[in-house]
């Protein structure tokens, strides 16, 4: 007995031992091929830092507080920077860039996997009113507040007001989630109904700031800007719904490897979109593109007998989006330095983002209209609107991004670079304002304001369609 329990010791030992050699090893292939951006004092090794960190932060504050993980990593990256923990150099800089930017491929990605063709052809009227219209009234409210309040020029605070605007299904699926599991809502499929139109306002949202960030920055006339807009959608929604259309017949369904290839078609088709986009000055096609692939492909996909969002591929991002939730949160929180902020853009830029929330929850109430849903379930979808997190950290520095690369919009490089530390400071506020509150608020009005009812009725009474009461359309981004 001791001899086997000996045995038992050695060789838990050996694993460890293998464990520590292995990554002894890692880190001196990394430290040969990179140099001392590895070492302790490294900007990639404090970088890396970061992110676990990040991870591990998020994951003890969503155990203790069940509010979303994001909120921590966003606060860890804010906490890193301003006690010095992590520093990056332009060099690293552009690496945050491109790493942000596959986050939001990530993104975009799921939410077109996640649009289940069914649900927009049956309530298509009331997934773009409560899509479009409460996205539209923000966007407007924003761009007006922060001119009066913040002194951004007018195209400046439409760029603000078209990241802003947007929901994050981060925060909204999993509070949906637990009330569909509870039988709140499943009746009339109100999960399903606002996670597909919460897709369709975050494509929106970040195809129109590509836009405007493109038209501010572009070298081009304004002409040519005006005309590059709406081509740029059409091309967007033309290339991507091509490339979901080959995503589906390459390769074949019994293929061996359908599911790796199928992810890589897509991942790699959706990184090429976003990059080319940025490269040609068509920023706006790139998120459209990657959207409308997804959605084309998951609705072939469910023609081979594929659920729509249970999918293996969707499963695929799902996991990527593990890995990719810290890093984007965390580097967002790391551009800001507390002591460079401004008191004032922090209070009057609260007042805006409160007072504008609240005109969204008034507007998304008025225009449920045809929706088939009473007064208390209005209130209640003006309040799972009103949560901000995903495309505000992806987006948020991208226009800080722009000014340290020396790209300009025709202001002096002072004013440009103050403009667009505004918009930085203002979209992490709005996550941190918005997340957690927009969570509780579900949580807690979502069983007094929703009927509650059993799935199984829910079925009777759409006579046997699951339509209203199946899954929701998308997952958490």
């Amino acid at each position: 007995m001791f001899f086997r329990k000996l045995i038992c010791i050695l060789d838990l030992q050996m694993e460890h031992n293998n464990y520590e050699q292995s990554v002894l090893l890692v880190w001196g292939i990394a430290y040969v091929e990179i140099g001392e951006a590895v070492t302790l004092d490294g900007e990639l090794f404090s970088m890396t830092i970061l992110v676990i960190a990040a991870y591990l932060m998020g994951w003890l504050w969503l155990k203790v507080t069940t509010l979303p993980a994001l909120i921590a990593m966003l606060l860890t990256g804010i906490l890193f920077q301003n006690l010095h923990l992590v520093h990056m150099t332009d060099k690293y800089r552009k690496l945050n860039q491109d790493l942000r930017k596959v986050a939001l491929v990530i993104i975009l990605m799921r939410a077109g996997l996640g649009l289940d063709a069914k649900v927009l052809k049956k309530h298509y009227t009331a997934v773009l009113q409560l899509g479009l219209l409460p996205w539209i009234v923000e966007c407007v409210a924003i761009c007006v507040s922060s001119h009066f309040f913040l002194s951004l020029p007018w195209i400046w605070g439409f760029l603000l007001g078209s990241m802003i605007a947007s929901v994050s299904p981060a925060v909204v699926v999993p509070c949906l989630f637990r009330l569909r599991d509870s039988g709140y809502g499943v009746a009339k499929g109100i999960p399903t109904l606002l996670l597909a139109a919460a897709a369709i306002d975050d494509s929106i949202s970040v195809a129109v700031f590509a836009i405007i960030l493109n038209a501010m920055f572009s070298t081009g006339s304004v002409t040519y800007n005006i005309i590059v807009g709406p081509l740029s959608i059409l091309a967007g929604i033309g290339l991507g719904s091509l490339w979901g259309t080959i995503a589906s017949v390459i390769p074949e369904k019994g293929d061996t490897y359908v599911v790796p290839l199928r992810f890589l078609i897509l991942f790699l088709g959706g990184l090429f979109s976003l990059f080319i986009s940025n490269l040609i000055g068509w920023s706006g096609a790139g998120p459209l593109a990657i959207v409308s692939s997804g959605f084309v492909a998951a609705f072939f996909w469910e023609r081979q007998g594929w659920v729509v969002n249970k999918n293996p591929v969707s499963n695929i991002f799902r996991i990527l989006w593990i890995f990719f939730e810290p890093i984007l949160f965390a580097f967002t929180g790391a551009q800001i330095t507390i002591s460079s902020l401004d008191p004032e853009v922090i209070k009057m830029g609260a007042i805006c983002l409160v007072s504008c929330l609240i005109l969204r929850m008034i507007a998304t109430f008025l225009v449920s209209f045809g929706c088939g849903l009473n007064k208390r379930e209005k209130l209640f979808i003006g309040v799972t609107w009103l949560a901000k997190a995903t495309v505000q950290a992806a987006l948020g520095p991208a226009a800080l991004d722009l000014v340290r690369n020396r790209q300009t919009s025709g202001l002096s490089p002072i004013d440009e670079e103050k403009y667009a530390k505004t918009i930085l400071a203002m979209s992490v506020l709005s996550v941190v304002l918005s997340a957690p509150l927009g969570a509780i608020l579900i949580a807690i009005t979502g069983p007094k304001l929703l009927s509650r009812e059993p799935e199984s009725k829910a079925l009777e009474r759409n006579d046997g369609n699951v339509e209203s009461a199946r899954p929701a359309a998308i997952t958490p981004l």
